[in-house]
């Protein structure tokens, strides 16, 4: 083995049931003057100022409107999704706040030193201990009310995590048994509705992120990142869209241990209802090849198999009219 692995710093909490009751205490670790960042009424967080502006992809101006909004406080709550939580990271880039992370779905976020910023139809991501939430608040029953076709794609993103951390440039051995355990904990608990089962989801996504966070973005990622900033497209959708035609495509450049793995996942889709087509979320055929060139300078060079122009046209080609991976 040769290999340098990273674990990230922080405080991780799972309380089913008790999210807002634990919540004043975690804060209190970091700061007296909380701002919390939701689109959740009042009283998530008693005597607390909010900002309740949050939109996909965080982009540039509402992240600005954001960080002026947090001047006069000393820690940040975000409560909610993805974007929710990466709104939050974006006031940590710049102010270096710390802050405490109570997720509502399982977009795995909270457990990434991960930012991303949208301007002028790019997104742009980077790396930063500054946007690691100090402490992460996991509570399943918050996931209880998601709809079911959103929960489906929540986790099918968290899942696109694991799969993209077998063969990002920083995967080693130890996020990539951190992604098979998370493998198994989605695929148990995605097809259920119950709290057991948003239990095992939520413990999946966690682990899909850390291992994601040490492996950094792989295929997938690059095809989502290009496909959300460009075309404004749902991020858990496109993900849970484009993430088998990618497995696919990789399948045959991965050792058989993982390669059996992902195989055991083709009848998850049709088990849980996932989304198929990208043209379903307002992508059109026309948008392919300005997707392509955007894709291809971004391509990992350590993907297991080579990627070019007329494999991203194909595969994009698929994605878009909901057609079966090849």
């Amino acid at each position: 083995m040769n290999f340098t692995h990273e674990t990230l710093p922080q405080r991780v909490v799972f309380a089913s049931g008790q999210a807002f009751t634990r919540l004043p205490e975690e804060v209190a670790r970091f700061g007296e003057r909380p701002l919390v960042i939701s689109t959740r009424a009042d009283g998530v967080l008693p005597g607390a100022a909010y900002f309740r502006e949050v939109a996909m992809h965080v982009p540039v101006e509402v992240a600005n409107r954001a960080r002026e909004a947090a001047e006069k406080h000393d820690v940040l709550v975000s409560v909610g999704g993805g974007s929710t939580t990466g709104l939050a990271k974006a006031v940590a880039l710049t102010t270096g706040l710390p802050i405490v992370a109570v997720p509502t779905t399982f977009a795995g976020s909270e457990a990434t030193n991960v930012w991303g910023l949208t301007e002028n139809g790019r997104k742009t991501t980077g790396s930063d201990d500054r946007v690691l939430p100090r402490t992460v608040l996991y509570d399943a029953a918050l996931t209880l009310p998601l709809p079911d076709d959103m929960a489906v794609a929540s986790g099918l993103n968290a899942l696109a995590h694991c799969v993209d951390s077998m063969w990002a440039p920083r995967a080693d051995p130890i996020n990539q048994t951190l992604a098979l355990e998370g493998i198994r904990a989605l695929r148990a608990g995605l097809p259920r509705h119950d709290l057991e089962g948003r239990e095992q989801t939520l413990y999946g996504a966690h682990l899909a992120a850390v291992a994601f966070a040490s492996a950094g973005s792989g295929l997938h990622h690059k095809i989502c990142h290009v496909l959300g900033g460009m075309f404004n497209l749902p991020h858990a959708q496109t993900h849970a869209v484009v993430l088998p035609h990618v497995t696919a495509l990789n399948i045959s450049g991965v050792p058989p241990h993982i390669a059996d793995v992902l195989i055991g996942l083709r009848g998850l889709r049709e088990e849980v209802g996932a989304p198929r087509a990208l043209r379903d979320f307002g992508f059109r055929d026309i948008d392919i090849p300005a997707a392509v060139d955007a894709i291809l300078p971004v391509v990992p060079a350590g993907n297991p198999v080579p990627v070019t122009a007329g494999t991203l046209t194909a595969l994009l080609h698929h994605a878009w009219a909901g057609e079966e991976p090849t």
